[in-house]
């Protein structure tokens, strides 16, 4: 299926083709961002875009981050038109926060391992389980999940929330099994059960992967996502001495840009002296090029070049055009879901650290 040619303005005469892994057939040139530039402001749209997005996605963007700083940001920016170059639950978020808005999402089938690790279905049942549990939901969910959810929480201020939960009160912490085992280990929790999910991506970034590229770069810091499969690796290496310990972090999207921009200011203050040269990155790919545009004098490098997420991607030069042109695709949060939704999001504002997104 394809969008009629006549549709897009003139300097952009080809077609978008409707393919199976996406919409195709437009090339992001300099006339192509122009023309997504003047069709946002005729719409009166602010285009954001996540971390994980193609390069030339991030580079005509409003804004680019996390999902949850860039859905803060749609809910203050004064465009009535949000456009989420992200995953589904991303623009799903924008929605909760951003109710009288319109939001699209450039593609609707771009989802998210992760979020559909658990249904409100699953949910509800697990509750039932465990009746006097707390649930805790990283903001990676849908609307649904978070609408049965009492605090959110982002990978940055996981252990904070978790840690203001009354110690007798039992956690139900889903969906992320490897970002739950990081923050067990930090709290001590006992009374603490993890749902078993996973992002598909993060999984496959795993210890041996990590300890080989940390022995074969010695001197490189690392920055490791905790959903990631080698976040328990990364920590073992540092505990057993083989790798050192004030070279590991662990951290968020956001957590990583602001690590990178530190690395970079310490560096122009000592002439180079004072910063790492190299840093091994274990998320996904897509990180790694505002991490260059923040600290341009290191060199960042994935720890699996593999780890890229085929829905991130699906966010192409071609589907942001047709997003802009024809208004799609729109989505939306039936009322009492989002307002259930935002209460656990603000629940954890309330909590006075609302960290980055992922």
């Amino acid at each position: 299926m394809a969008t009629t040619g006549a549709k897009l303005a003139p300097p952009l005469m080809g077609q978008v083709f409707d393919g199976p892994s996406g919409y195709t057939g437009v090339a992001a040139t300099p006339e192509w961002a122009q023309e997504v530039k003047r069709l946002a402001r005729e719409r009166n749209a602010t285009i954001l875009a996540h971390n994980y997005q193609l390069p030339e996605i991030q580079d005509v963007a409003d804004h680019v981050g996390d999902s949850l700083a860039l859905s803060r940001i749609a809910a203050e920016a004064p465009e009535d038109t949000i456009v989420f170059c992200g995953v589904h639950f991303m623009a799903e978020t924008a929605k909760i926060l951003s109710p009288e808005k319109t939001v699209l999402i450039p593609d609707q089938r771009a989802g998210c391992s992760l979020a559909d690790s658990i249904s409100a279905n699953e949910l509800r049942a697990w509750k039932a389980e465990h009746p006097n549990a707390v649930v805790v939901s990283y903001v990676n969910t849908t609307a649904e999940v978070k609408a049965l959810t009492d605090i959110c929480c982002t990978s940055s201020n996981a252990v904070d929330v978790v840690a203001s939960i009354d110690p007798d009160r039992e956690v139900l912490f889903l969906p992320d099994q490897f970002l739950g085992a990081h923050v067990k280990r930090v709290t001590g929790r006992a009374n603490m059960e993890i749902w078993a999910g996973e992002c598909h991506v993060h999984a496959g970034i795993n210890g041996d992967e990590l300890t080989e590229q940390a022995r074969s770069h010695p001197d490189a810091e690392l920055f490791v996502h905790p959903e990631c499969g080698c976040a328990t690796s990364a920590l073992y290496l540092a505990g057993e001495g083989a790798f050192p310990a004030d070279r590991v972090h662990i951290l968020s999207t956001g957590g990583m840009i602001d690590a990178a921009k530190a690395a970079a200011e310490r560096s122009s203050r000592s002439g180079g002296k004072d910063a790492a040269t190299q840093v091994l990155v274990a998320t996904e790919v897509g990180m790694l090029h505002q991490l260059r545009k923040a600290a341009p004098g290191i060199d960042f490098q994935a720890v699996n070049d593999r780890a890229s997420c085929k829905y991130m991607k699906m966010i192409t030069p071609a589907a942001l055009l047709r997003c802009l042109v024809d208004g799609a695709d729109e989505v939306h949060v039936d009322p009492e879901t989002a307002a259930l939704g935002r209460n656990s999001v603000q629940r954890m504002i309330a909590i006075g650290n609302p960290g980055g997104g992922e």
